[in-house]
């Protein structure tokens, strides 16, 4: 389907154009009034660093809202400007950031999904609208929706489509998928979906590289089958079959997973095979393919080059379910102190923070995290994080110092 269309799934009069020019101009009024940051403009095109008294903060290169996040809440701005007299619905969070979905929420366009993260649709009626979030939706609930006859506004990542085409040919060429990621994750329980092809696919998610060593060591010695499905219970395909199902092998991954990461768990999946079946078989029984996002990439690039100057801490910004967010915190903690935060709030005086404690998956209360007297602070944030949310991180900062917006602005010019 196209990403500019919505359709019933079902004919072609049905679909409407939502990009028109004039539909487009209002939404951009719209969501920069919500989301956009005039100083943290200002601090990028100056360089990314801003200092006024003993405080400085370098930004990273590249964070906050990516292309496909941008696209995908345009889209949803923009459906409810053409449907103005339509019930809207969403599967889903349209991202993670809990901010911008309350924004959605706003605009009057309901959640399908409960606290069991199960999409209910029984409410849905023909003339209603229903909203693919970025992470895109399993198959079985897509078909649900499109046999009751809703519209349908598609805002799914176009690199999470690439992954899905990839694990449709590895269905297609009977090798089972195994997807690095996080298995509750919408977007691979989609991608799963996908890895099914026909009927005849089946995939399997790891998470860690302990799960990939476990998957290794059964690839290459065999073991006790039902300890294997037990360990990976929920995370693999219906009648999967290790003993059947890991002799040809196709990696795939969420997108916003470390790369580093899942370059190892396609090394260390393809030497199990080597192995096992020699080095000439094993081309044949295994594949993979480079499918993590490319905003992904940027975002940890550039905070890799932030990590490489003198800081005393880092400040990370967004939705603690956010994958993205999550792995730049994980690249943070392991260089200096590291503080994942929601928002601005979050910054409760220069004694306390409240953080998300990623080993502990709450929030915690950090003391004296901010030291006196001249120091430099990085920040940045994931992709699905409003620049809005970073300039409010930044100005409480530096409230905490003495220092008000206006010389802010001064310093920024």
């Amino acid at each position: 389907m196209s990403a500019n269309l919505i359709s019933s799934g079902t004919t072609a009069r049905n679909k409407v154009n939502l990009r028109t020019p004039e539909v487009m101009t209002a939404v951009q009024e719209q969501v920069e009034s919500h989301y956009r940051s005039e100083i943290v403009d200002k601090v990028r095109r100056t360089g990314g660093i801003i200092s006024v008294g003993d405080l400085t903060v370098r930004l990273a290169k590249q964070f906050g809202f990516c292309y496909g996040v941008e696209r995908a809440i345009d889209l949803a701005y923009a459906a409810r400007k053409v449907f103005q007299d339509r019930r809207l619905f969403i599967v889903g969070e349209i991202i993670h950031n809990p901010e911008v979905n309350e924004q959605i929420s706003s605009l009057g366009i309901k959640n399908l999904t409960g606290h069991n993260k199960q999409a209910d649709i029984s409410e849905l009626q023909p003339d209603d609208v229903v909203i693919l979030p970025a992470f895109g939706t399993e198959l079985s609930i897509l078909q649900q929706i499109k046999d009751r006859g809703c519209q349908i506004v598609d805002t799914t990542c176009g690199d999470v489509m690439s992954v899905w085409k990839r694990v449709r040919k590895y269905a297609s060429e009977s090798a089972t998928s195994i997807i690095h990621g996080k298995a509750e994750h919408e977007e691979t329980k989609a991608t799963s979906s996908r890895a099914l092809g026909d009927g005849q696919g089946h995939y399997l998610v790891v998470l860690t590289l302990s799960d990939t060593d476990y998957v290794c060591d059964y690839v290459r010695h065999g073991g006790d089958k039902q300890a294997f499905l037990d360990k990976f219970r929920g995370a693999y395909s219906p009648g999967f079959d290790p003993d059947i199902h890991l002799r040809t092998i196709g990696v795939a991954n969420q997108t916003t997973m470390l790369r580093g990461e899942t370059e190892e768990v396609q090394r260390r999946i393809q030497k199990a095979i080597a192995d096992r079946d020699g080095a000439e078989l094993a081309t044949k029984n295994f594949r993979f393919f480079d499918t993590i996002c490319g905003a992904t990439q940027e975002r940890q690039d550039a905070l890799r080059e932030l990590l490489a100057v003198k800081m005393e801490l880092l400040l990370v910004v967004g939705g603690y379910n956010s994958s993205n967010t999550s792995h730049l915190a994980e690249m943070g903690e392991e260089k200096l102190p590291t503080y994942f935060v929601l928002n601005a709030s979050r910054l409760i005086s220069n004694k306390e923070i409240l953080h998300y404690n990623l080993h502990e998956r709450r929030e915690v209360v950090a003391h004296n995290w901010l030291p006196e007297g001249p120091v430099v602070v990085g920040i940045t944030a994931g992709a699905s994080c409003p620049n809005n949310l970073i300039e409010e991180t930044l100005i409480r900062l530096f409230q905490l110092r003495g220092i008000g917006v206006a010389q802010l602005h001064a310093a920024v010019g």
